[in-house]
């Protein structure tokens, strides 16, 4: 396990049963980014893999 893999294992007990939009989450995205900008990147590379899982692999 990454140990990284602490914070979503977190998530997913705290908040697995929850359902939530993509609107409210890109604006979590956006006031996380905000309160720490030096996550910026890593932010806008994981928002761009999620807006994309669904296109074609070319």
């Amino acid at each position: 396990m990454y140990f990284t893999d602490r914070g979503i294992e977190e998530l997913e007990n705290r908040r697995g049963e929850e359902e939530v939009s993509f609107a409210w989450l890109a604006e979590q995205f956006r006031t996380f980014v905000d309160l720490n900008p030096e996550f910026e990147t890593p932010v806008e590379r994981l928002a761009t893999w999620l807006a994309r899982l669904d296109d074609d692999d070319e």
